[in-house]
């Protein structure tokens, strides 16, 4: 027969190593309220998300409008004798107005040479 002693002994180690190994899997899982709670959150945040994507999707079709309604505003027959055939423009809103007029000039901006 068996000892007393080491079977307690055994007992004892048995229990240590349950211990130490921590809590199972069925110790670590949440309350069931408390899992449909982050459950409930995930799909919130999912919905809100959704929300902003459709903003965004109708703000970008809605530039892309008015982005082609000012092209072809621009393209307008009413706006050609400012565009020569290039596509520079004829009058040069950055040029200074005293060189406009200046004989030679072509009434273009004349370059200088540093002296």
């Amino acid at each position: 027969m068996t000892c007393p002693f080491t079977s307690s002994v055994g007992l004892l180690f048995l229990l240590i190593g349950y211990a130490a190994a921590g809590p199972g899997p069925e110790t670590e899982l949440r309350p069931r309220a408390v899992r449909s709670s982050a459950c409930q959150e995930h799909t919130n945040l999912h919905n809100r998300l959704d929300v902003v994507e459709k903003k965004v999707e109708d703000t970008v079709e809605k530039l892309e409008v008015e982005l082609a309604a000012l092209l072809d505003a621009i393209e307008a027959p009413e706006w050609r004798p400012l565009l020569d055939n290039t596509g520079k423009t004829a009058v040069d809103i950055l040029e200074d107005p005293g060189q406009l007029n200046q004989p030679g000039n072509g009434g273009g901006t004349a370059i200088q040479e540093p002296f």
